[in-house]
């Protein structure tokens, strides 16, 4: 059960986030994601890199209130700080040694779908164009001239 588990408990978050009506299932997922990034900061081993990855994942989480594409990017990294903790510093349940290992396959599962634009597995396709206008505003030049 060290790989099946994880995996169901990322499909069981997907399955119980996709019941939250948006856009506040993609708050919540926001404020989830801020949470993840300071589960370690307790006693994660790694001194003063964890407050430099909570302030991470606090931004990252701020900007995820509007983007799915943010709230992804946001598990994603989770995902990298927990191989982190599983390769050097403390497991994120402190009695359970393989913790972060499994959150580090559960995560990524949690990230597909945020990054597909957290839409309900059960309902009708819809196309997220997050990526597309991120790219569309990093090409724009700052504009200083005002529209009168």
């Amino acid at each position: 059960m060290r790989y099946p588990a994880p995996l169901l408990v990322g499909l069981l978050y997907v399955t119980l986030m996709s019941l939250v009506p948006e856009p506040h299932r993609r708050r919540l997922n926001a404020v989830m994601v801020a949470g993840a990034g300071a589960a370690y900061l307790s006693g994660g081993g790694l001194g003063g890199w964890e407050f430099a990855f909570t302030a991470l994942a606090t931004w990252v989480a701020y900007k995820g209130l509007d983007s799915w594409a943010f709230i992804g990017v946001g598990w994603l990294l989770h995902t990298v700080w927990d191989v982190a903790h599983h390769l050097k510093g403390h497991p994120i349940i402190p009695f359970a040694h393989d913790s972060s290992f499994g959150c580090a396959l559960c995560d990524p599962v949690i990230a597909l779908w945020c990054l597909g634009g957290g839409r309900a597995p059960w309902g009708p396709p819809r196309r997220t164009d997050e990526f597309r206008e991120a790219r569309r505003s990093a090409l724009r030049p700052w504009s200083t001239t005002s529209k009168e």
